[in-house]
């Protein structure tokens, strides 16, 4: 390796690494993220240079300007507002934008089990034989299933739903640490169960109530739901084929992925949970409790699209803004 060359290409870099650290109380936005790049760039290069140099001065100068940076980076944070900002419109939509094929598949095989055991319920007295007994049947659907919707006030429901939507969406994501293996049976006992109670209430001529209020909640409520599941099930095909990078560093920005979904996905069963205590419960007409929940969803829906794909296309990936530079070889 000509160490000479070396240092003449990396010199500018350090140059300018040397006027951010000097003017780092001053320094915008942009220049605190090229302050951070460089600093990461600058420590690689001191590792080759102590390696291949005898230049004592060199590596002194190098390794006080190291010195200096990382003290100007541990204390030149970019503002809170914007780490959320790019969280919102970069890091959680393209995460979700790039799981969209698993996303897709998954919505349709968990809609496909619960339409038939929905259909198998409903035209299968045996097997409605099996939940329970005509008198209980009778309850589930003529007061049980609707009274759900209704028994709390609306800010304790909305609470315990979120909670209780959030640990179903945790299961999914604390899965994937077993590379989505548990996932398959957790999304088909969910799909049962909602088959399973819409059979019944089609079969005893309630079918208005069970969508009334199944839909303007449950719309983006499962739609949270798959996608957890397809950003899990996305890290365990990973683990099989990482494509062209090394297995762990494909697994670890899979796993940096999951969890941007996760704390993603905290804010969207929020509002599910806040529609499913507010608005399904309502005195609205059916119609409109269907549309609001609609609307929803094609807000989130549209919201992924527009940033994700807008981050797909500047090659943002929903990882860590920077990464350290790679070692040249000799």
């Amino acid at each position: 390796m000509d160490i000479d060359a070396f240092v003449a290409a990396s010199k500018p870099s350090w140059d300018r690494l040397d006027d951010l650290v000097r003017r780092q109380r001053r320094l915008r936005g942009a220049e605190v993220d090229e302050l951070v790049e460089l600093y990461q760039r600058a420590a690689t290069h001191l590792s080759i240079v102590r390696s291949a140099s005898s230049d004592a001065l060199l590596v002194g100068r190098l390794s006080s300007l190291v010195a200096r940076a990382r003290s100007a980076v541990t204390g030149a944070h970019s503002p809170a507002w914007r780490e959320v900002a790019r969280f919102f419109t970069v890091s959680f939509p393209v995460v979700a934008y790039q799981a969209r094929r698993w996303w897709i598949g998954v919505t349709v095989a968990s809609l496909a089990v619960a339409y038939v055991v929905g259909a198998w319920v409903a035209r299968d007295p045996a097997v409605q034989s099996l939940v329970g007994t005509p008198e209980e049947i009778r309850q589930i659907v003529e007061h049980d299933f609707a009274d759900y919707y209704s028994e709390n006030p609306a800010a304790s429901f909305a609470g315990h739903v979120w909670l209780n939507n959030a640990w179903l969406s945790m299961q999914v994501v604390v899965s994937a640490i077993l590379l989505g293996l548990p996932i398959p049976w957790i999304l088909f006992q969910n799909a049962a169960n909602v088959g399973l109670m819409g059979g019944l209430m089609h079969a005893h001529g309630k079918a208005d109530v069970f969508w009334g209020l199944i839909l303007p909640h449950g719309m983006l409520e499962l739609t949270a739901v798959f996608l957890a599941a397809a950003a899990g099930l996305r890290l365990g095909w990973t683990a099989i084929d990482p494509g062209p990078r090394r297995r762990a560093e494909a697994l670890a920005e899979q796993g940096r992925a999951v969890m941007s979904v996760a704390l993603g996905l905290v804010v969207v069963l929020l509002v599910s949970g806040l529609i499913e205590a507010g608005v399904t419960p309502s005195g609205l007409p059916t119609w409109a409790r269907i549309s609001i929940g609609a609307l929803a969803e094609a807000l989130f829906l549209a919201y992924v699209i527009f940033f994700g794909r807008r981050a797909e296309r500047a090659n943002e990936t929903g990882d860590i803004e920077h990464a350290p530079d790679l070692a040249p070889t000799a």
